[in-house]
């Protein structure tokens, strides 16, 4: 490629100068409101086959994501775990919760307030074990997370994500760079 000096130039007419000063509103159809947004792009974190999510997962791991099974209270890895980073889907990658947003709720499971955006959760109704709970499925891998239940912090908005440690895998805010995950530091405080 070639740098060559400007030839021509024109100044734009006076009512495009400063143009977002003069329509803080934005450009058009565009909301500069959500400039800032984080967005976590669902095909960087495609589900995998069912032959890789053999070799991948543990038993417990596949008989939870991919069977709807629970871990038990009080004997998994992040019930009682609070160290500052993100939990992503053990299944494939797809940042899913936040320490920030993660909770003691003293059930015997992970519990956050909110997934670290709202896409990457899908939400299904489960009336397994004569009971109607809304169950929490990852959105690229589809893998069973947990329940959403309304007996969380009030003041955090009210839900509690009961999510099992094993369809979840936790990215140390250190190491969230050079993992990937580096544009999801900002959520993580």
């Amino acid at each position: 490629m070639e740098v060559l000096p400007l030839k021509e130039y024109y100044l734009a007419e006076e009512y495009h100068q400063d143009y977002l000063k003069k329509n803080p509103n934005g450009y058009c159809h565009i909301d500069l409101s959500k400039a800032d947004d984080i967005i976590v792009d669902e095909k960087k974190y495609p589900k995998l086959s069912e032959k890789e999510l053999k070799m991948k997962l543990n038993s417990k791991q596949y008989e939870v994501t991919q069977n709807g099974d629970t871990e038990r209270a009080f004997q998994n890895d992040y019930w009682d775990f609070f160290d500052k980073g993100i939990y992503v889907d053990i299944t494939t990658g797809e940042p899913l919760f936040s320490s920030t947003d993660k909770y003691a709720s003293q059930c015997g499971w992970p519990s956050f307030v909110k997934p670290i955006v709202p896409e990457v959760v899908t939400y299904h109704k489960d009336t397994s074990f004569n009971m109607i709970r809304t169950e929490v499925r990852s959105r690229s891998g589809k893998a069973h997370l947990g329940h959403v239940f309304d007996d969380g912090p009030r003041d955090r908005g009210g839900k509690r994500y009961c999510i099992n440690s094993a369809a979840i895998q936790f990215i140390p805010y250190a190491e969230m760079e050079e993992k990937g995950y580096g544009y999801l530091l900002p959520l993580v405080k």
